[in-house]
């Protein structure tokens, strides 16, 4: 037997002690409903159950939120496009339309969060400010790894051009910076702010040496003593050198001109430049790459992936994607210095930097609240040939199963449900029969919503969910007779699921009921015994049961007019 990854999540039922009751509970396709029973473990019966609620225990409650319906809806037809291009996709091209798609689903996951973190701003009362600052968090960690995945996965960045993206990519989600950079440079005097050399050192240690610089002049300018140790470790900022895009200098001559600069800045630290300033002689350490300097900065690091980007960027900046991983665990293990234990986001950041795919998305399933980030990133990934070996011993490959749980996710949506009908179309093995098996469970409130269900039958040549549509144009169309004699074949033959069946009105009811005896009068007599009997005799138990069927809604469409009428 498999063993579990941990425990499972407790759901607490108020009002209940399961340890006193017994719970019974039914299973739905997105949902269960539970409720405590009269029966007790001591035996004694009691009249009523102590929590006389039933309770609705969602499988996926972020469906039913109105900012996250927005990320299930635009990347939707991210989905379906990318589906549509596959055959077009080819070459140089297939990686840069790839690439695309994926920047385009983490601009939607960056608006939801934008929009979100408004709304947590905006909240009236703190549980839901606290609530909807957790979905900020939530969404920024999906899109921080997902923004990984495609710089390790999609993007395939070599060494050199790798080591910038992994800057981007730091830099993008530590933005704080900004915003403190506007702070002092808004200041009447900027190199006397409180944060000045925290500014500085977050500039450094995030690789915007140009804006480092501009920072070192204004403390020249206001403390002539220092000008001149802040112009030698301004040039020393400026003459790093940097593989930048376009750039056609080898890795082997980046490496010996890092070489040459490194053994600089540790000529001028042995030589004491910066003796006289604690602050500019840290700057130098954390250039060199002292793995004690950058530690000392744990609080303007944030947290470890953070401190491996800038470690990598002036100890290693030709690392190998081959090698990001021991240099990942390494940096982990530093910065949390045994004195706490990685968080499931750590932990998925690792599996990323170990090119461990299945690993990722297999911690992203248990951690993250819904399956719409590893349905998604796992179908991108399958169109760039990165899991076509990995089949699941269940009939099914992983992309298919994840896109199965996320279209059976929104099926449990009143409207939802839409998007999830092209999901499982694009499901070749499984599809069809799990959207057959969720469409019959659609409930049929509107005229309106019958006829798009039906619409979507038709459009999949679903001929048994089918028959139901012509059934209603021959009704539409007066033609009564046709109507109840494909009735009777749909509501004998079991064809259509019970959520088709549909309640007439009582003057509706009493025309179908003519018809169907104006259609059996009509019916040719059987005069020749053996066969022929037979089927007479499968007809007429047909026609019983129809008119049996006929008396009935006849009765419920009386006492639901009555009782319409009555109020």
């Amino acid at each position: 037997m498999e063993e579990l990854d941990g425990e499972p999540t407790v759901t607490l039922i108020p009002g209940v002690n399961s340890k006193m009751k017994q719970m019974c509970f039914d299973w739905g396709p997105g949902e269960m409903l539970v409720c405590e029973t009269s029966f007790n473990k001591n035996e004694k019966s009691e009249t009523e159950p102590g929590c006389p609620f039933i309770y609705i225990i969602r499988k996926d409650i972020d469906v039913y939120s109105q900012i996250l319906r927005k990320l299930f809806n635009e990347s939707h037809g991210i989905f379906v496009g990318l589906q549509r291009i596959e055959e077009e996709l080819t070459g140089k091209s297939r990686k840069a339309q790839l690439v695309r798609v994926s920047k385009n689903y983490r601009s939607v996951i960056r608006a939801c969060m934008e929009e979100m973190h408004q709304v947590a701003i905006a909240a009236k009362d703190p549980a839901s400010g606290r609530q909807f600052s957790s979905q900020v968090s939530i969404l920024s960690a999906m899109e921080l790894i997902w923004n990984l995945c495609e710089i390790l996965f999609i993007e395939v960045a070599p060494a050199g051009p790798l080591l910038l993206h992994l800057l981007d990519w730091v830099r993008l989600h530590v933005c704080e910076v900004d915003s403190l950079l506007a702070d002092v440079l808004g200041s009447e005097n900027p190199s006397k702010h409180e944060s000045f050399w925290n500014l500085v050192t977050i500039l450094v240690l995030q690789g915007r040496l140009d804006e480092a610089r501009q920072m070192l002049s204004k403390e020249a300018d206001a403390n002539p003593s220092s000008a001149g140790m802040c112009r030698i470790l301004g040039d020393l900022m400026r003459t790093m050198p940097v593989l930048s895009p376009g750039n056609t200098q080898t890795l082997t001559e980046l490496e010996l001109k890092w070489q040459h600069w490194h053994e600089e800045c540790e000529r001028h630290l042995q030589d004491s430049t910066f003796a006289a300033s604690p602050h500019l002689e840290s700057l130098c350490k954390i250039l060199l790459g002292d793995e004690a300097a950058l530690l000392e900065q744990k609080e303007l690091l944030n947290n470890w992936y953070h401190f491996l980007v800038t470690r990598l960027l002036y100890s290693h900046p030709t690392v190998k994607p081959i090698d990001l991983h021991l240099y990942a665990q390494s940096s982990l293990d530093l910065f949390l210095g045994g004195e706490s234990s990685p968080e499931p986001l750590d932990n998925i950041l690792l599996a990323a930097f170990e090119f461990d795919i299945h690993q990722v998305i297999k911690e992203c399933s248990i951690a993250l609240s819904n399956w719409w980030f590893v349905a998604h990133l796992t179908d991108l990934l399958d169109h760039c040939k990165l899991l076509q070996s990995h089949n699941l011993y269940f009939g099914s490959n992983m992309r298919e199963f994840l896109l199965l749980e996320y279209a059976s996710g929104l099926f449990a949506h009143h409207s939802l449900w839409q998007l999830g009908v092209d999901y499982f179309d694009y499901c070749p093995e499984l599809g069809r029969v799990s959207l057959e098996l969720h469409i019959e469970r659609i409930p049929l409130s509107t005229e309106q919503k019958a006829l798009k269900v039906l619409r979507i039958c038709e459009q999949r040549q679903m001929t048994e969910q089918g028959k139901y549509r012509e059934f209603h144009r021959f009704y539409g169309e007066k033609r009564l007779a046709d109507a109840a004699s494909l009735l009777l074949s749909l509501m004998t033959s079991q064809i259509a699921p019970r959520s088709f069946w549909v309640v007439f009105s009582a003057e509706q009811t009493y025309e179908l009921m003519r018809c169907l005896e104006d259609f059996a009068s009509r019916r040719p007599v059987w005069r020749e015994p053996g066969v022929q009997r037979l089927q007479e005799d499968v007809e007429n138990t047909k026609l019983e049961m129809l008119r049996l069927a006929l008396a009935r809604n006849l009765g419920r469409a009386i006492i639901k007019e009555g009782s319409l009428e009555g109020s």
